[in-house]
């Protein structure tokens, strides 16, 4: 094994609830397999991603209600192409070289698994969205 294929796989964090199991799909093998385990690794990234785009988008966010921001997530993940770009990237950048051929063999419908998974983590992580002044205080 190469010593960059290596670091990556060691430096993903362990899920010990994804299963795995004879049955599965290819794309539902590589999204626990790959996916969620990199995603997981990036989240920090992907959460000061969002609160810049927040911040970008003159703050709108923040005048929101919790149901409108779970919609405005939602949206900004599958409209937002610039965005959605630069998110897959992130996830990309830590795939193997093995594990990217397998990626653009069926690209499409691992990207649909791959935002899923990434607008999930933000919308379970809502919270830390709130107005920064507001986090200062606490």
């Amino acid at each position: 094994m190469n010593s960059r294929q290596f670091n990556l796989k060691s430096i993903r964090p362990e899920i010990l609830s994804a299963t795995i199991n004879d049955n599965m799909s290819t794309d539902e093998r590589f999204q626990n397999l790959v996916l969620r385990p990199i995603i997981k690794f990036q989240n920090d990234l992907l959460i000061a991603v969002f609160r810049n785009y927040i911040t970008k988008h003159k703050s709108v966010f923040y005048d929101l209600s919790i149901e409108k921001r779970m919609i405005y997530i939602e949206n900004a993940i599958q409209k937002d192409m610039k965005l959605r770009n630069s998110m897959k990237g992130m996830i990309i950048g830590q795939f193997t070289v093995e594990e990217y051929g397998i990626y653009i063999e069926n690209s499409s419908a691992l990207n649909k698994r791959m935002m899923n998974i990434v607008k999930q983590r933000l919308l379970s992580h809502i919270q830390l969205f709130d107005k920064p002044e507001l986090l200062a205080v606490v």
